[in-house]
């Protein structure tokens, strides 16, 4: 009789940079069953199964705190670009994953996804900002057959909106007096502008969804 293998627990690495509401999305992705590492070291990092990077604040603040830890930045990307690791980028986590943000001066992203993070501002003047509370996720359909995002309601709070260069790494949009980009994906990163752990239902199949994900 063969011996029958389990599969090893995956590490998912939260990483913590000072900029995240890392106590909800800790919960949400164990709630969603990971075994997840809340980690600021870089070398946990390179060797994760998954990568998570949340983000609450400014896109300045959240893009030098990350700078701030000595090879963060080399490590996420040697990781997920070299190692193929899957990623998911949270709010301002999705929003650094673009070239540029201009909020508080133009700040560097990490330049996967081009593009740049811009001030949410609706022709509309009823239209308030930030944009916060649920809304629609509607995929686009070239992103329909994605094996992580879907159609549903999520919860928003942000001011600042992702401008994609290329219409083709946008996953699903939202409408908030113009559309803004709920969801990013390209080969194995994913951002979503959501914030999942508030999203009840809707945000923990995304996260079972994310874990489930080998691309």
């Amino acid at each position: 009789m063969g011996v029958r293998k389990t599969r090893m627990p995956e590490v998912i690495a939260l990483v913590d940079y000072g900029a995240g509401n890392l106590h909800s999305v800790h919960n949400a992705l164990k709630a969603a069953g990971a075994s997840v590492t809340v980690t600021a070291d870089p070398y946990v990092v390179r060797a994760a199964d998954r990568i998570v990077l949340p983000g609450v604040g400014s896109f300045k603040a959240c893009a030098e705190g990350l700078r701030a830890i000595p090879h963060m930045v080399e490590a996420m990307t040697e990781r997920v670009h070299v190692g193929g690791a899957p990623f998911l980028g949270i709010c301002v986590g999705m929003q650094l994953l673009a070239d540029r943000g201009l909020e508080h001066g133009t700040t560097p992203g990490l330049g996967w996804i081009a593009g740049e993070v811009r001030l949410i501002e609706p022709s509309d003047a009823a239209i308030k900002v930030p944009h916060m509370g649920w809304n629609d996720v509607a995929v686009l359909p070239h992103a329909t057959n994605h094996p992580v995002i879907e159609e549903g309601e999520a919860y928003f709070l942000h001011s600042y909106h992702f401008a994609a260069a290329n219409g083709a790494d946008v996953a699903a949009m939202t409408d908030h007096g113009e559309g803004l980009v709920a969801a990013v994906a390209r080969d194995n990163i994913i951002g979503v502008q959501f914030h999942p752990e508030k999203s009840q239902g809707y945000g923990l199949a995304t996260l079972r969804r994310f874990l489930e994900w080998y691309p």
